[in-house]
């Protein structure tokens, strides 16, 4: 499956995402995870970003589409691919539009998981993330927490709270989604690609793909 995953920060597409690659080896292109492995490891492109990330901004679109283009023509996307957290405004669809026709490529459907805000804060306010760039396992003190406090489960490196998962980011993030993302919406409604799906709950979100794809 070829498929746009939209949704405000916290709106569950990493974890739709992650569900979906078990279905049929497609995988999960998430530009914040390749961003902050850049940042972690140094990275010019890592160094750029880093200011636009700390105060929950946007990274230029000139950055990701470079990365984009790069990471599509990798082996492992032959099978399918979920774009998880982009693209992120207008323009950057328009662009991937073009980039998709250039690449031969056809999406299947782009995806909105509508999420209340109330619920989007509290899962970002307590959620933690290691900070071994090579694994970034997530937690969250309520649901999910580590067996060990402060240390991640599968690597032991500690495990910390993101700068952008502060309350005081998180709601500049949001009211950035809202002036600058959720106009996609209309976007791929007006292509004939919008598929909205109203649940908190993953499951519940991967069954009406599943069902809308006709996969079993």
């Amino acid at each position: 499956m070829k498929l746009i995953l939209l949704g405000a920060p916290g709106a569950g597409k990493g974890t739709v995402a992650k569900l979906l690659t078990k279905l049929d080896g497609s995988v999960q292109i998430s530009t914040g995870d390749i961003l902050r492995g850049a940042v972690q490891a140094g990275t010019e492109l890592g160094k750029q970003a880093k200011a636009h990330m700390d105060s929950g901004g946007l990274v230029p679109d000139a950055l990701i589409m470079g990365i984009m283009e790069k990471r599509l023509q990798e082996p492992d996307c032959a099978k399918g691919f979920l774009l998880d957290g982009f693209p992120r405004t207008i323009p950057q669809a328009e662009a991937l539009k073009a980039l998709l026709v250039k690449l031969g490529i056809k999406l299947d459907a782009a995806v909105s998981l509508e999420v209340p805000r109330e619920v989007i804060l509290d899962r970002l306010t307590t959620r933690r993330t290691c900070e071994n760039p090579k694994c970034q396992a997530i937690y969250n003190v309520k649901s999910m927490p580590p067996k060990v406090a402060g240390k991640c489960d599968k690597c032991g490196s500690n495990v910390v709270q993101r700068a952008d998962e502060t309350e005081e980011a998180i709601s500049k993030r949001l009211d950035t989604y809202n002036e600058k993302t959720a106009p996609l919406i209309g976007f791929y409604q007006k292509e004939g690609m919008l598929m909205n799906v109203n649940a908190t709950s993953s499951d519940a979100v991967v069954s009406a793909i599943k069902q809308k794809l006709g996969i079993n």
